[in-house]
């Protein structure tokens, strides 16, 4: 089985565990505290990952990290699932499948807008309401900037670009005029 095909099977039985005691967003965040933790500490993702490493010690440190972190019993109990079924290294791409997941589930679309310049609030609140306008779903804005675009805006939204910045429309002039 792929590992995109695992991440996305445990990703969703959290989802459905969690929309089962009210705690998707709970759980979301959980997943991203101890997701965070092992991408800042690479001796951590090591030794858990590591074939070698006794299992006990495994449970023990896990364990001691999920009481630092301060998860919920449901959490810890899903982490001790991947600790024992030996999928700990899985766990980045089953945050990100349980974010869409749990997005999906309460109707909220992620969109990242990359700017050539700053955008105001009321530039913000114009291109969120014409996305959900568009997707008839909640739609949650992450703004990026980046001045090479040198104006105009790309809009990412559910596997999607959009382009409409003054880059890409310069590119496109000077590929028709080498084309003749």
């Amino acid at each position: 089985m792929s590992s995109s095909a695992i991440s996305r099977r445990y990703a969703k039985a959290l989802v459905d565990l969690g929309a089962e005691q009210k705690m998707v967003e709970q759980y979301g965040d959980e997943l991203a505290r101890v997701s965070s933790a092992f991408a800042a500490e690479s001796a951590l993702r090591l030794i858990f990952e590591s074939p070698t490493f006794p299992a006990d010690k495994k449970t023990a440190i896990m364990a001691d990290l999920t009481e630092k972190l301060q998860l919920s019993g449901g959490m810890k109990s899903f982490l001790g699932l991947l600790l024992a079924k030996d999928r700990i290294q899985y766990l980045p791409q089953i945050q990100g499948n349980y974010r869409q997941f749990a997005d999906e589930l309460s109707g909220i679309l992620r969109a990242r807008i990359i700017s050539a310049a700053e955008l105001d609030a009321g530039q913000c609140a114009t291109i969120r309401a014409g996305l959900e306008k568009q997707s008839g779903k909640k739609v949650e804005l992450k703004v990026d900037l980046e001045p090479s675009l040198i104006g105009g805006v790309q809009v990412e939204i559910g596997g999607k670009v959009f382009d409409g910045s003054v880059k890409t429309q310069l590119k496109r002039i000077e590929d028709t005029l080498k084309k003749g």
